[in-house]
């Protein structure tokens, strides 16, 4: 009896010779050899080999494109070595064998790797015996980026308000574009295309950040010059070669409230008046003028009367700007009638104008008066008080000018002494007064005396100052005495409360140093007002 001592395996020997011996009492002996074959058992599984695979794959690939090949052996005989391989089906992805026990691993679809961008293939080999063995393994499938996708708005076109007198820099809007792709191929930059707005181009009108998309205002707009315009940007990605997409942005710009009502009719031409000629006849309910607005839009505006000559005799449509006769005219009504109109927006914050409008009631030309004088009644008011004015001014300029040089010229003159030769005087200052003698006599005019006052003095009382005996004063140098009635007549003084004390003076009633203090000076008509100024001051 032959029994197995140890581990059998067919994958290493698939037989065993085995020699026996047979040997009986006596010692004769026989021999005998025994081949032994083992049989296979399935109980290997298959095992899975990646010859070669190609990882990433760009998704632009073709159908049918090879991705790796797959070696898949069995170490059992016969049915246990027959190997099937096998992979999942949500995958485009396919096994396709090639040659025993290889298999390419191919594409069978379109790959876009903005849907999936990696694949995980689970590859499952499974053999013939019985029962049948099982190995799996799983490969990573990576999709590289293609540039296949340009940017995408979000919004298909794009609409932005902006108010007038809007600040340079502003921001209007922003635009948002998408790109799927990956890195650089995904990075996406704006731009404008050239276009232009009333023969100017759109740069000059507003500007786009390159990164971000956000469009500024270059320059301030204005309302009534135009309304609107349009945009065109464009949205380029950094792929190579690079791919773009455009939208359209239209600009609206709302008006704001910075223009006051225009009086289209009746205009006035230049600087003229708009004057109306209303027939006498007119009855209550007659149209007599429209006046209207710029806006066209009748409804928004409110017309009413600011000032009126007979505000009785005319009506305004509060909407319509419709000037109506309110009553019938009368023969007393006035012939020339002044309305001032007031037309007001109703924007916010409201503005308004107002125009002046003058009514001849009047069935021909020759009751006319003169249009002339009305248009320039007002101005020539005006006139005439810049005129007075101007007068005025200048005499009052010329009088100030005649003064200061009357006091120029009396301060300029030195008074004449009345003495034969010169005599030394005390220089000590004394504060001068005035006073006033009329002639008497010998004396033919008035003279004016410089006479010299206590100090502090409020009267007009004379300093008396010490005399010069003869050895201080030389007899060739004293004043020559004058005669008796050269210095008769009345001396009138001033105090300094303004006051006039007249005082008659003979000559020998005049110490003789009086003369000596007192400054004569010809009162004559060619220096008449010189001297006043001079007594003046």
């Amino acid at each position: 009896e032959i029994k197995v001592q140890g581990p059998i395996d067919y994958e290493e020997n698939t037989e065993y010779e085995v020699r026996v011996q047979a040997k009986d009492g006596s010692g004769l002996a026989g021999n005998a050899k025994v081949m032994i074959e083992i049989t296979d058992l399935n109980d290997n599984a298959p095992v899975i080999l990646i010859k070669s695979f190609n990882n990433p794959i760009p998704e632009n690939v073709l159908p049918g494109t090879e991705v790796g090949i797959i070696h898949v052996q069995d170490e059992d005989s016969e049915g246990n070595r027959q190997v099937r391989c096998s992979i999942q089906q949500n995958v485009p992805f396919k096994l396709n064998p090639s040659i025993k026990n290889y298999y390419s691993l191919i594409t069978t679809g379109e790959l876009d790797r903005e849907i999936i961008s990696d694949y995980n293939i689970t590859i499952t080999a499974t053999d013939e015996g019985s029962p049948p063995l099982s190995s799996s393994m799983t490969i990573h499938v990576s999709v590289s980026d293609v540039n296949d996708n340009p940017p995408v708005f979000e919004e298909q076109s794009y609409s932005a308000y902006v108010t007038e007198n809007n600040k340079p820099g502003s921001s209007i809007c922003s635009v948002t574009a998408r790109d799927q792709d990956w890195r650089q191929n995904g990075t996406v930059v704006y731009s404008l295309l050239p276009s232009g707005v009333n023969g100017v181009p759109v740069s000059s009108f507003v500007s786009i950040n390159g990164d971000t998309g956000v469009i500024h205002a270059v320059r301030t707009f204005d309302y009534e010059q135009f309304r609107s315009f349009k945009v065109h940007v464009v949205a380029r990605d950094n792929g190579s070669p690079p791919l773009s997409s455009n939208v359209t942005v239209s600009v609206f710009i709302t008006d704001e409230n910075d223009n006051s009502p225009q009086i289209l009719y009746p205009a006035p031409a230049g600087n003229s008046l708009m004057t109306e000629m209303v027939p006498k006849t007119t009855l209550a309910g007659s149209l007599v003028i429209a006046v209207d607005a710029d806006s066209g839009q009748n409804a928004w505006l409110s017309y009413l009367f600011v000032k009126s000559t007979d505000p009785g005799l005319f009506t305004i449509g509060l909407h319509s700007g419709e000037i109506r006769a309110q009553r019938d005219i009368a023969e007393s009504d006035s012939m020339e009638q002044n309305l001032v109109i007031s037309v007001k927006d109703n924007g916010k914050p409201s503005l308004s104008t107002t125009c002046d409008v003058f009514l001849l009631i009047s069935d021909n030309l020759a009751e006319v008066p003169e249009l002339k004088d009305m248009a320039y009644e007002d101005s020539s008011k005006l006139t005439s008080y810049l005129i007075i004015a101007l007068v005025s001014v200048s005499t009052f300029f010329l009088t100030f000018i005649i003064l200061i040089l009357a006091v120029r010229f009396c301060r300029s003159r030195k008074p004449r002494m009345l003495f034969d030769g010169a005599v030394a005087i005390p220089s000590a200052y004394f504060p001068p007064n005035y006073a006033e003698v009329d002639g008497a006599g010998t004396l033919r005019s008035s003279y004016n005396y410089d006479a010299y006052l206590t100090t502090g003095s409020r009267t007009s009382d004379f300093k008396f100052v010490r005399s010069y005996n003869d050895s201080t004063l030389p007899a060739d140098q004293t004043l020559t005495r004058c005669p008796d009635t050269l210095l008769e007549g009345s001396i009138t003084t001033l105090n300094t409360a303004g006051e006039a004390n007249e005082v008659s003076l003979h000559s020998s009633e005049i110490p003789p140093f009086v003369c000596e203090r007192f400054q004569w000076v010809m009162h004559d008509e060619n220096t008449f007002w010189a001297l006043m100024a001079y007594v003046i001051l």
